[in-house]
């Protein structure tokens, strides 16, 4: 095989492997992952059938590599300031990728859920991303940057929660605003 064909294969493979985990996302984020079927993801995709058991062994290869995508675009950026971290709050709720946890968390609780490893990593890798904010402040007596890293978490979810059940009635900018104020108040810039 030639050089460039060997490149086109492995761009075709690659192009296969983002459009499937692109539809498996947005598939698993409206459905579920117990309701959505490879028939489903392959109508969504463009990509026959039979490529995603070959791309990922099976539908909880296809999730895994839902999953990683999703936090690898969490790890990606690291906010520098506490508007560019409450931007990146607002942004991140507004993703397609946490529409898809906050639909699998249901699952992920469940015990002996294969997804409860996932989760884990994911509040850890969202944890990382405010600690790599909140470690560069000057934080008050009695208060670490891991603790306060799991609070802004579960304020951020909480929100995101409500705003998922009643849109109307959670204004996301606003909250994320409110929630800026009292932590610039803490002394966090």
């Amino acid at each position: 095989m030639t050089t460039s064909r060997a490149t086109r294969r492995a761009e075709t493979t690659q192009e296969s492997r983002r459009l499937l985990v692109t539809a498996a996302t947005g598939l698993f984020a409206e459905r579920g992952y117990r309701r959505t079927t490879f028939e489903d993801i392959a109508t969504r995709s463009g990509v026959s059938r039979g490529s995603i058991p070959w791309h990922f062994g099976n539908k909880e290869g296809l999730l895994a590599a839902v999953v990683e995508h999703a936090v690898g675009e969490l790890r990606a950026d690291d906010p520098g300031s506490l508007g560019q971290a409450m931007d990146a709050l607002v942004a991140f709720t507004r993703s397609p990728s946490t529409k898809l946890f906050v639909t699998l968390i249901a699952e992920a609780i469940e015990p002996g859920s294969k997804l409860h490893k996932w989760y884990a990593d994911l509040h850890e890798a969202l944890r990382g991303r405010v600690r790599s904010w909140v470690g560069r402040a000057d934080l008050p007596d009695g208060i670490g940057a891991e603790e306060l890293s799991t609070v802004v978490l579960g304020v951020v979810m909480g929100v995101h929660q409500q705003w998922r059940i009643a849109p109307d009635a959670v204004d996301l900018e606003r909250t994320y605003t409110a929630l800026g104020g009292l932590l610039r108040s803490a002394g966090l810039t």
